[in-house]
């Protein structure tokens, strides 16, 4: 079955399908269908902002879409960046950029006031009938300065605790692409939405 992952994101794209071709689906890109729609993400949540994704490019292709939308979460912020995380700062900052920003936002914060999570909603449209999101997340503390050349976004300076085992007191672009999506918001909403699909009988034991 082909589903069409809604980004135009290579990376993303190659993650997705790593997870959906042992499954039996065969992940496109939105320019594999020929959509190059600018589409607002204007929702007040992860899971609303990757509903409106998946179900502005099923209503053009007619085909299953699944899109993500994901962001880090600081408890100290109240919850910022959120939805706004890959824009943070505004849309001139790159992403050293908004690892500064956050840093200046949390200098002199101490460790126990610096919680934080990653958040990821992966929302699928099947059909006319069928749509169902799920929603994952990673949990670690923000440190004070980047470390580690791996990941991208805050990942340097995202640090995993202790329930972790060997990788805590590591950042996120300490580790390894493998560990990273064993544990990651990402690849655990990824695990969700196999499962999902098993349930629903798109996937055949």
């Amino acid at each position: 079955m082909k589903i069409v992952i809604a980004t135009t994101n290579e990376g993303k794209l190659r993650e997705f399908r790593q997870i959906l071709s042992p499954l039996g689906f065969e992940a496109v890109s939105l320019r594999d269908v020929g959509v190059s729609a600018d589409i607002a993400e204007d929702g007040d949540s992860f899971e609303e902002n990757a509903r409106i994704k998946a179900q502005t490019v099923y209503d053009l292709v007619k085909t299953p879409v699944i899109a993500d939308d994901s962001g880090l979460c600081v408890d100290f912020l109240d919850g910022a960046p959120g939805i706004y995380s890959a824009r943070y700062g505004g849309e001139e900052l790159d992403d050293t950029g908004r690892v500064e920003k956050l840093l200046q936002e949390l200098e002199n914060v101490p460790e126990p006031l610096r919680g934080a999570e990653y958040v990821c909603a992966i929302y699928a449209v099947m059909d006319e009938k069928t749509e169902f999101v799920v929603t994952a997340k990673m949990s670690g503390i923000i440190g004070t300065e980047p470390v580690g050349d791996g990941g991208f976004g805050y990942d340097p300076i995202f640090i995993l605790g202790e329930e972790y085992g060997s990788l805590g007191g590591k950042s996120v672009a300490q580790i390894s692409a493998e560990e990273k999506h064993k544990i990651s918001h990402r690849g655990k909403a990824a695990v969700l939405l196999a499962e999902k699909l098993k349930e629903l009988g798109y996937v055949k034991s």
